[in-house]
């Protein structure tokens, strides 16, 4: 299977020493770089929700994005400073975010706030699902380490899920 990513080399002068060996090196950075591109997506998506949400459930919604919004940018730094400690090289710009993210962008000009609700619910059970695959490539190598804040992120994207879920009764 194709996954469309490119591998960039890692430049030797930014090449960090770790005992995970060149293979897990590479096989890790490709399993989270396209988390931090998902978790910039969906920070975006959710913070665009948050300025644009309108109708009666405004305050509550508008508070709960913002809230879930933060959660998602302070993901972001943690893990693509994990990428560059076993060694990789992570996001460089817009563009490359872009090129391996998988939660879709929303341009719409209005989305009716239970719409909105939706379609964060079904990106973070999703995200949820790609955190989890990842944790998989990080159990192959015996990175522990990364394995441990996947497993806060999974939890905190389980979380997310469950308000959305919650906020649609």
């Amino acid at each position: 299977m194709t996954t469309g990513i490119k591998i960039i080399s890692t430049p030797s002068k930014l090449a960090t020493p770790t005992d995970l060996g060149d293979k897990a090196r590479e096989a890790l950075s490709v399993a989270i770089n396209p988390l931090i591109a998902d978790a910039f997506a969906l920070f975006v998506k959710t913070k665009n929700f948050h300025w644009h949400v309108s109708g009666s459930h405004y305050r509550d919604y508008h508070l709960l994005l913002d809230e879930q919004s933060d959660q998602l940018f302070a993901m972001i730094d943690v893990l693509a400073e994990r990428v560059r400690k076993l060694g990789g090289t992570t996001i460089r710009s817009v563009e490359h975010i872009r090129s391996l993210q998988r939660v879709k962008d929303d341009n719409d000009a209005f989305v009716e706030p239970k719409d909105m609700i939706l379609r964060l619910l079904t990106d973070n059970k999703e995200f949820a699902a790609r955190l989890r695959a990842a944790h998989k490539v990080c159990d192959e190598y015996n990175d522990v380490a990364t394995a441990s804040l996947l497993e806060v992120f999974i939890d905190e994207t389980e979380r997310r899920t469950w308000f959305l879920f919650e906020t649609q009764a």
